[in-house]
């Protein structure tokens, strides 16, 4: 039994399925029966019944070209499993944000003990002056 079914597509209005129904031989597509075409359909519909959270679809039309492009952003949560370059890939990434989220976290502790080492008057190098707290008060 197949669970999360897609909803049934019927084939004259799905365009995916008209696009395999044309690349066939004449005789190979006119001999599917009907149940066989909406089996088929949903199967070739891949969308049919996914949702995705974030899902922007759009054609873009340039002046003076004679075709346009289409763009497809999806984000939603990945449900198939990962390979070993993916994993690794995916480990990298999550270390790399995690190290640019620590020094943005670092970086703006020294800034904010900079501000309060000026604001309490405290001079650690005299006569230097990174120009911070000027550019504070102002």
């Amino acid at each position: 039994m197949v669970k999360n079914r897609p909803a049934t597509i019927h084939p004259d209005s799905d365009p995916a399925m008209q696009a395999l129904l044309k690349r066939l031989s004449p005789a190979v597509a006119n001999s599917f029966t009907t149940e066989q075409l909406i089996a088929l359909a949903s199967v070739v519909g891949a969308r049919g019944g996914r949702v995705h959270a974030i899902d922007v679809r759009s054609t873009i039309k340039l002046p003076f070209i004679p075709f346009s492009f289409y763009l497809v952003f999806l984000m939603g949560k990945n449900r198939r499993r990962l390979n070993a370059t993916e994993q690794f890939i995916a480990v990298l990434s999550m270390l790399f944000l995690i190290a640019l989220a620590c020094t943005f976290v670092v970086c703006f502790l020294f800034f904010a003990l900079y501000l309060l080492k000026s604001a309490l008057g405290i001079d650690i190098l005299t006569g230097y002056s990174t120009g911070l707290w000027d550019w504070f008060k102002s």
